[in-house]
């Protein structure tokens, strides 16, 4: 029989000022799992085991007690782990980008979570910030960064928010390509495929022409026929070699022109001095970057350890573009950059975070000549353990722009007349470092995916010439590694000197995805252990059982959609993928906003003299954090769009031709199927599928015949024909020319999981559950 107990005794009141409700006890004397689920509801930014027992008073057993209940709780899907939190399965984090898209009947803001599908559940957005200051204003079709407290007011929105910071205001327009049809008429064809077409009549015209990309404001919706609208902005042809990443840039609204004042703010900025800095210049530290990179941030050197203590280790120099002397905290250009986030890299342009002037010239590691940069020395035993770094501002002289197919080249017996005179002083040093941290970094085992990166290049029009596979050299790994190495640095420094930053932290799988992983590897015979904590290692194992099978390219895919998406934040958790316990982003301050607050840390920390991290940055730096996370996202959606469109033109006059392709997602509406030669996704919708009733299995990621058993499966090698192109929309329609395979006793696990579903969900809505003994 439960008893009653005041309320968890750190608890205090809920957000909105609520007092948090009587906390029952079980027979054992410790909460009941009610008790701790409605904690965690009412307070999400403090819900980590550690808060937890700290709420409820618990120590010794009930401590041991409390790790079994919430393990138990999240393995019934009752409970999500993130970051080492726990919250209600699909409950917001305390901050959140928000878009906001209406008003409820009292006329309070309703917004729903950028990263979330449109069908959930709206957050009543508050028009005053934490402090009680006038928020920022912000109306419909704006996005906001807001923290979010759950509600307990029924019916209603589950959540409330105050808004931190406006994001951007978004404009109610829509953006498509003007047509002009057989009867002189004109429509906008709209970028985004679920848009409906508007008439423009002629005198909404404006100055566009048929085949511009514009933007229109809808101006009338009737009952009856297409909604009609008038032309407020040309943004350019479609024709244009740079139109298809133009499209990216306005569906997705990235910041791509820079204000006047910050423009002027880069161009009267002049070179640094040796203020405070080490001179450095006559260290042949190098840059090894792609062939055609215009900017240059991070260089490289390294010797031999002399010391005979450490026989057969190395030092390792990496030197980064001092970024932090020239945009100052809370500068136009400061502002411009954290509302721009990081680079967004188009396969016809670059969208910089800082201008030219910057990031081309004054922070570049032009070869030969003097740039300002912040630099760790690191030492290394023969086994690849770091022993010790040093954090230096400096004075260098890059020594040589080296692109990584030349100087992998060199240390292939092929140098040039750059390479060759650097192969013995500069390039076998490095790579014989690199063979020590590489020892460091098997030891270490990462996770390592087996997913070729694809690159585009383009005709002097901008339309697609070829997809390339580039090799992955040495080089490239060497150069990676280095820069690993020197983001651990950054974070081990700061945090010996508990001084805040931003982390690149990566969750461990969450406990709803490794279930699903486990169910799936079982349909191949694979196991993934339960209960253990979960290690890179064990997926790399995976992975190896694999390689050279039907099943690699399946399996990688499969293991990549389990992983948790990596993000920033002020609070460590580690980083799962890297299997490293610390870890900052520190090596591109030109092109991620991240690493500018790492180095600003850094600086200020250390004492290196000016372009400090500022206390109101350091009390912002959640804010900060989910505002970048959320634009490395948006980046990542554009390049993503744009590759689909590019794609999509370039095949677009061969309709009827057959490809080879894979399958790269299983949905119930049918299956996605990548080219693998484009790297660019098509569908083959299920009605498509005649020959029988296809019925749709989560688990096994495929969808089968109800009377024949045989089916599709994700990573499946299929033919198909190509039937329908949207370029504008970067969508291709296939029909499926393979013909179903046998999946062997697919119906049968199927339909026992799903009575084992279907148990489970009659047990909980009888209440039952199994109790503490």
């Amino acid at each position: 029989m439960a008893r009653r107990l005041t309320g968890p005794k750190q608890a205090g009141k809920r957000p909105g000022g609520r007092d948090s409700a009587p906390t029952e006890l079980g027979e054992d004397g410790f909460p009941t799992r009610e008790a701790l689920l409605a904690f965690i509801e009412a307070n999400p930014d403090r819900a980590s085991k550690r808060d937890i027992a700290k709420a409820f008073d618990l120590k010794g057993d009930g401590r041991i007690w409390l790790k079994r209940t919430l393990a138990k709780l999240a393995e019934e899907g009752k409970l999500d782990v993130e970051r080492k939190s726990y919250s209600k399965p699909g409950a917001l984090p305390p901050v959140v980008a928000l878009e906001i898209f209406g008003r409820d009947r009292d006329g309070g803001l309703l917004a729903r979570p950028v990263e979330q599908p449109p069908d959930t559940e709206p957050v009543l957005v508050s028009i005053r910030t934490a402090r009680g200051d006038r928020a920022p204003t912000a109306g419909v079709g704006d996005r906001v960064l807001a923290k979010v407290f759950a509600s307990k007011e029924r019916p209603g929105p589950a959540y409330t928010g105050r808004v931190i910071r406006l994001i951007d205001h978004r404009k109610e327009v829509v953006l498509g390509v003007v047509r002009k049809l057989a009867d002189g008429s004109f429509r906008l064809e709209p970028v985004e495929r679920r848009q409906a077409e508007l008439v423009i009549d002629a005198g909404g015209l404006g100055d566009a022409k048929p085949g511009d990309l514009v933007e229109v404001e809808p101006t009338s919706a009737g009952r009856y026929g297409l909604p009609r609208g008038k032309v407020v902005s040309v943004l350019g042809s479609l024709e244009s070699e740079k139109a298809v990443s133009m499209i990216a840039i306005h569906a997705h609204d990235i910041p791509h022109v820079f204000l006047p004042q910050v423009l002027a703010e880069a161009d009267e900025m002049k070179p640094a001095g040796m203020d405070h800095r080490e001179d450095w210049r006559d260290l042949p530290l190098v840059t090894i970057d792609p062939a055609d990179a215009k900017d240059h941030d991070d260089a490289v050197h390294a010797l031999p350890d002399p010391d005979p203590a450490n026989p057969g280790g190395v030092i390792a120099t990496v030197a980064i573009a001092d970024v932090a002397i020239y945009i100052r905290s809370g500068s136009p250009l400061d502002r411009e950059a954290l509302k721009r986030g990081n680079s967004v890299y188009f396969p016809d342009r670059v969208v910089p975070m800082l201008p030219e002037r910057i990031s081309n010239d004054l922070c570049s590691l032009r070869e030969g000549e003097n740039r300002p940069a912040l630099a760790v020395r690191m030492t290394f035993s023969a086994d690849g353990r770091k022993i010790r770094h040093t954090f230096h501002r400096v004075m260098m002289k890059s020594a040589a722009k080296l692109a990584y197919p030349q100087a992998q080249a060199a240390i292939d017996g092929r140098p040039d007349d750059k390479t060759g005179p650097l192969l013995d002083t500069v390039l076998r040093p490095l790579w014989d470092a690199y063979a020590v941290l590489k020892r460091g970094r098997d030891a270490r085992r990462p996770l390592e995916l087996d997913l070729p990166e694809r690159k585009i290049l383009l005709k002097p029009d901008g339309t697609v010439d070829r997809v390339v596979i580039p090799d992955r050299l040495d080089a490239h790994k060497l150069i990676e590694e280095f820069m690993i190495q020197a983001n651990v640095a950054a974070a081990e420094t700061l945090e010996a000197k508990r001084q805040p930053l931003i982390y690149r932290i990566h969750d461990t799988p969450s406990l709803a995805k490794q279930e699903s992983l486990r169910e799936f590897l079982k349909t191949l015979d694979i196991s993934l252990a339960r209960g253990a904590e979960l290690r890179p290692a064990q997926f790399n194992g995976i992975l190896a059982q694999v390689r050279d099978t039907d099943h690699e390219s399946l399996v990688n895919e499969v293991v990549l959609r389990s992983q948790s998406q990596a993000v920033y934040s002020p609070e460590n958790i580690g980083h799962f993928g890297l299997n490293l316990k610390r870890y900052a982003h520190f090596t591109s301050p030109i092109r991620r906003y991240s690493d500018l607050i790492v180095h600003r840390a850094l600086v200020g920390t250390l004492g290196l003299g000016a372009g400090g991290l500022t206390r109101d940055e350091e009390a912002r730096l959640e804010e900060i954090s989910a505002l970048i996370s959320v634009t490395e996202r948006r980046a990542m959606a554009a390049e993503r769009d744009t590759v689909d469109r590019l794609v999509a033109a370039h095949l677009s006059g061969r309709k009827g031709e057959t490809f080879d392709g894979r399958i790269t997602g299983v949905t119930k509406s049918g299956l996605f199927v990548q080219l693998p030669i484009y790297g660019a996704d098509g569908f083959v919708p299920v009605s498509s599928l005649r020959d029988d009733y296809y019925i749709y299995d989560e688990t096994a990621h495929a969808l089968f015949g109800d009377r024949s058993g045989k089916g599709y499966r994700l990573g499946d090698t299929v033919e198909v024909k190509l039937v329908e192109v949207a370029p504008l929309a970067g969508a291709m329609r296939f029909e499926m020319l393979t013909d179903p395979a046998a999946l062997p006793g697919m119906r049968q696990s199927f339909h026992k999981a799903r009575g084992r579903r279907t148990a489970k969900a009659g047990n909980n809505r009888l209440g039952g559950r199994s109790r503490r003994r």
